[in-house]
């Protein structure tokens, strides 16, 4: 089965040599978005709270591209260029998810593209919650 490229005119255009996202067997692999306005591909300004909202919302929109939903989503990766932003993360987090929530990684990192705040990432799966044993 070969992986199956998610596309969507709802989200910012890859930027890159990138996909939006990409399915392999039953997990979507979500690039990174920043605060970009998915029309004018400008970049979202405001609070950081603004920022985030965009970043999340954009990533709902290449989830349902892919069938899918935030709820879906197993794992983040979230990188700011300034970690005083944490606690804001969490509580935007409130607003996009309910437990349980993903797993989650927070990075710092000295600069994100266009001198974002923000860049978020994310594996998805549209496979069951079956459990298993070993």
């Amino acid at each position: 089965m070969s992986p199956r490229i998610i596309d969507t005119e709802h989200a910012p255009r890859a930027i890159g040599s990138y996909s939006q996202a990409i399915e392999s067997r039953g997990f979507v692999f979500l690039s990174g978005q920043i605060p970009l306005d998915p029309k004018s591909m400008e970049r979202v300004h405001g609070s950081f709270e603004d920022q985030l909202n965009a970043v999340f919302g954009n990533l709902r929109q290449v989830a349902k591209a892919a069938g899918g939903e935030l709820s879906d989503i197993v794992k983040l990766t979230i990188y700011l260029t300034d970690l005083a932003n944490y606690p804001a993360v969490n509580e935007g987090m409130t607003r996009f998810f309910e437990a349980p929530f993903p797993a989650r990684a927070v990075i710092g990192v000295a600069a994100l593209p266009l001198e974002s705040p923000v860049e978020v990432e994310a594996v998805m799966s549209l496979g069951s919650d079956e459990t298993y044993s070993y």
